[in-house]
């Protein structure tokens, strides 16, 4: 999870590790707004390399490593917190992500984050709503990768819906057209299969409604291009074009005819593909008409990156959202928060947390550790971790939602060390983390607004004292029974919890 804050953010760079394309973005930032500087783009097909126990080969994680060499020389010197760095379908499909994302993250620097499909398409949505005019008509927005496709429709700057299926040019490539043949059989299939993943969404796209739609991929890119060469257009997608240029591709039968004017050859393999998904989007949702637009994911992950920099953090948004939802006690949320940051100033230096980053976890547990007790009271904080873990949680990357759900299930009875020891030596600074959200928690078990002591906090090694002024515990036998119980528990994961 990038940190907040960055030393120096003069520059900033985003990598977009999709399914098909690598690519980098750097750009300077100025008051709000960014211009970028340099862009770089490879085809590395990674989705390409997925067998069918969802396993990423070798050779197609060389291929990524080999393209992150070359990027890292752009970013090398870059302060923490000026980089995001996020990886899309490929990497959410593969079992052995952890193996190349520790692989990429030792050449680049910088943390890599696993995003998930509707995150993706809102982060997509960004960078087409800062690239184009400001209107105030609904958008339509696709955005065709190489193992799924967004759909988002948005209204200036805010998406009001956010969809990500599972089909994509290289993926319906690995499946239809692997050696290159195509057949109006073939093409077939594969318009069916995208039509079908389709119509999961489509109502309620229609019931939505858009004024213009938006096409942010290379796929599209592509597709205009070859219709603009061939007289249909000027650069646009339109579907009396699709239907000329479908009968063209079935002429020429092999992927290795395929020479249209702008079309670049290592996009020829995953042009038919990329043309059926087209095609049934087309028809599914009815359009005449699409226009091509640069920004895309990378765009977006700049200008999130940023908001994040300027107060405009889109997680907060989201919290707070999810707490009216699941109508969780305000005021006391923010004692317990209140409290747990106090604590990690009194020990963040002697347990390594001075990170803003475990400022922020720490205070995003703090907001919504009490989510599960809208479901039932009996384990609420298993149901709470179960709702951030699987929630999609717009501004949050998978790891963060497991690194969230993970301090909310263990802030209270048995903290599960086993689930805290997946994350490595990360496992037993979340394990901290959890210890001071616990202590906050059990500090505030009499809720209310009464005057509370403030205890002194000290911790070296696995010790955590806590020192009470003269005679409160004594006075307040409650409160000195729970860190009594609390003690019990803690032994259970190795640390010496110590209150007088």
């Amino acid at each position: 999870m990038p940190p907040s804050t960055a030393k120096n953010l003069s520059l900033i760079a985003a990598i977009d590790l999709g399914s098909n394309s690598f690519h980098m973005v750097v750009a300077k930032a100025n008051q709000g707004e960014i211009r970028i500087l340099e862009r770089l783009g490879e085809k590395v097909q990674l989705a390409a390399g997925i067998d069918d126990e969802r396993q990423l080969s070798e050779e197609s994680m060389q291929r990524g490593l080999d393209c992150l060499k070359r990027f890292a020389q752009l970013i090398n010197g870059m302060p923490s917190g000026a980089v995001r760095i996020v990886g899309t379908n490929a990497l959410r499909e593969a079992r052995n992500r952890n193996e190349f994302i520790h692989r990429a993250e030792e050449i680049l620097g910088h943390p890599v984050e696993v995003i998930s499909g509707r995150e993706e398409a809102r982060l997509i949505y960004l960078g087409v709503s800062h690239t184009l005019a400001d209107t105030p008509g609904k958008r339509l927005v696709a955005d065709i990768g190489g193992g799924s496709t967004e759909f988002i429709i948005g209204q200036r700057f805010e998406p009001l819906l956010r969809e990500s299926l599972q089909m994509g040019c290289v993926s319906f490539t690995q499946r239809y057209f692997k050696d290159g043949k195509i057949t109006p059989a073939r093409y077939a299939q594969a318009y069916t299969a995208a039509r079908l993943e389709i119509m999961s969404i489509e109502h309620a796209l229609h019931r939505l409604k858009w004024d213009e739609a938006i096409g942010s991929s290379g796929t599209i890119r592509a597709i205009g291009l070859a219709l603009k060469a061939g007289g249909h257009g000027n650069g646009e997608v339109n579907a009396e074009g699709l239907a000329w240029l479908k009968r063209k591709l079935m002429k020429l039968g092999d992927v290795d005819k395929i020479d249209f004017e702008g079309l670049k050859p290592d996009r020829r393999a995953i042009f038919p593909a990329g043309l059926a998904i087209l095609e049934a989007i087309f028809d599914a949702l009815e359009l005449q008409r699409m226009d091509h637009c640069e920004g895309a994911l990378r765009e977006g992950v700049l200008y999130d990156l940023l908001g994040r920099h300027h107060h405009e953090d889109v997680r907060e948004r989201t919290l707070s959202s999810l707490m009216d939802r699941y109508h969780v006690d305000l005021e006391q949320a923010a004692r317990v928060e209140r409290k747990a940051l106090s604590a990690l100033e009194q020990v963040a230096k002697a347990w390594d947390l001075e990170d803003d980053l475990y400022r922020e976890l720490l205070s995003w547990a703090a907001k919504v550790h009490e989510v599960g007790l809208d479901i039932a009271h009996y384990h609420y904080h298993k149901h709470g971790a179960y709702l951030i873990e699987h929630s999609d949680l717009a501004g949050f990357s998978r790891e963060d939602q497991q690194m969230l759900a993970l301090l909310v299930r263990g802030h209270r009875r048995n903290i599960p060390k086993d689930k805290f020891a997946e994350f490595g030596d990360e496992g037993v600074k979340l394990i901290r983390l959890c210890v001071l959200l616990r202590f906050a928690i059990l500090f505030h078990h009499i809720r209310g607004t009464q005057e509370m002591p403030q205890p002194v906090l000290t911790a070296d090694g696995n010790n955590l004292d806590i020192l009470f002024p003269d005679g409160w515990l004594e006075n307040n036998q409650l409160t000195q029974a729970d860190f009594g119980l609390e003690a019990e528990w803690l032994t259970r994961v190795g640390i010496v919890l110590s209150v007088r």
